[in-house]
């Protein structure tokens, strides 16, 4: 498929790195680039789409370290340094035993060796729109799920040219950014246990065609606007997961697996497809989702796995036949060398980043070095 047919998406919000502790202390931190618009638009160039996502990355290691993963999927970086620039957040993930004896995940925000908050999220500015505004045509997809007044303008300016507005809300932001997203937003999705309710969705001035809550292992339920009214709300089962090593990232495949199906022709194709073909593409990202879980990472299959041996897996998942995944761990990348911006440079133990047990807390210093 040459890049002139690929569907084209375009993301602002949450693009992070993830730092993902396994429950086995022997293996290394892993570093991938996250964070839910990070994610979204990771797998969707995955699926072969053309992805470009709208960041403030200024160079630091851990910009470096997600432009570096991200171009390895075929992401474009032409919006990754829109000024000003700021440190790229970092997020810690480490996988637990829940109660129940099922993998379970704690995100942290604070460095483990000094305690300080770790970079977080910086909107891009109004300087970016006339920045990416030349390239909105031809978009079949525009992502957010954190807002500031340059993503909102920038997403009117894409659904004026077409594209499908994709809004997330992430539970946090301003009542009238998020009111305002919504109205503009095609499909509307958010998680019973972040967002139960979302105000404005569906009503009679807002464009929203789709609106999706998912409910973890309950499925998700979802109502849509393609006949003369609003449907009523109707579910969707969830997948049983293959295998179950961490549900980070799950609702990211989702989502993607949504748009890789039902909306790569923009708006059209969005209101062609309809409610039976909404319906198909929900299920194949919740095959997404659940042959997801079998890895640690939100996105960690994607290392592990071929894409053949992908595609046939998630074939047979939506069969409902649930195959044994062969995972082939020595592609994984494994490079951690990004520490604490607050933390005093600390010489890195050689060896440590890719192939070293993973530190205690207290060893988090000898095990990144940052360059400041």
């Amino acid at each position: 498929m040459t890049s002139a047919k690929r569907p084209k998406v375009l993301g602002a919000g949450l693009i992070a790195l993830d730092l993902v502790m396994s429950m086995d202390p022997e293996k290394p931190i892993r570093s991938w680039a996250g964070g839910t618009c990070g994610n979204v638009l990771s797998i969707l160039a995955y699926l072969g789409w053309e992805a470009f996502p709208i960041a403030r990355m200024n160079g630091d290691p851990a910009s470096e370290r997600v432009r570096a993963d991200m171009t390895r999927w075929g992401v474009r970086l032409d919006f990754t340094a829109c000024t000003p620039t700021g440190h790229t957040p970092i997020i810690i993930q480490e996988i637990r035993l829940g109660r129940d004896g099922s993998p379970t995940h704690r995100f942290s925000w604070s460095c483990p060796r000094c305690g300080k908050r770790l970079p977080g999220f910086k909107a891009v500015t109004i300087g970016a729109v006339e920045t990416v505004t030349p390239t909105l045509p031809g978009t079949s997809v525009f992502f957010l799920d954190r807002l500031s007044r340059a993503t909102l303008m920038l997403a009117a300016r894409a659904s004026a040219q077409g594209a499908v507005i994709v809004f997330e809300p992430s539970g946090k932001g301003e009542t009238k950014l998020v009111a305002e997203a919504i109205r503009i937003a095609h499909i509307v999705k958010y998680s019973d246990q972040r967002l139960a309710a979302v105000g404005g969705a569906m009503q009679r001035d807002a464009a929203t065609l789709v609106e999706v809550q998912t409910r973890g292992a309950k499925g998700l339920k979802y109502r849509h606007r393609f006949g003369r009214g609003v449907s009523d709300w109707m579910h969707l089962d969830a997948l049983p997961a293959p295998r179950l090593a961490d549900i980070c990232g799950s609702g990211d495949w989702c989502t993607a697996g949504l748009l890789a199906q039902a909306t790569t022709g923009g708006q059209a194709g969005l209101r062609q497809a309809g409610a039976k073909g909404v319906r198909a593409a929900l299920r194949y990202g919740q095959a997404l989702a659940a042959w997801n879980c079998g890895f640690e990472g939100a996105r960690g299959g994607m290392y592990a796995i071929d894409r053949s041996s992908f595609d046939r897996q998630i074939e047979a998942l939506i069969a409902g036949q649930l195959e044994v995944m062969v995972i082939d761990r020595s592609d994984q990348m494994q490079d951690s060398s990004i520490a604490c911006p607050a933390c005093p440079p600390v010489p890195s133990r050689r060896g440590a980043p890719g192939g070293g047990r993973r530190p205690s807390p207290t060893a988090w210093g000898s095990f990144v070095a940052l360059k400041t």
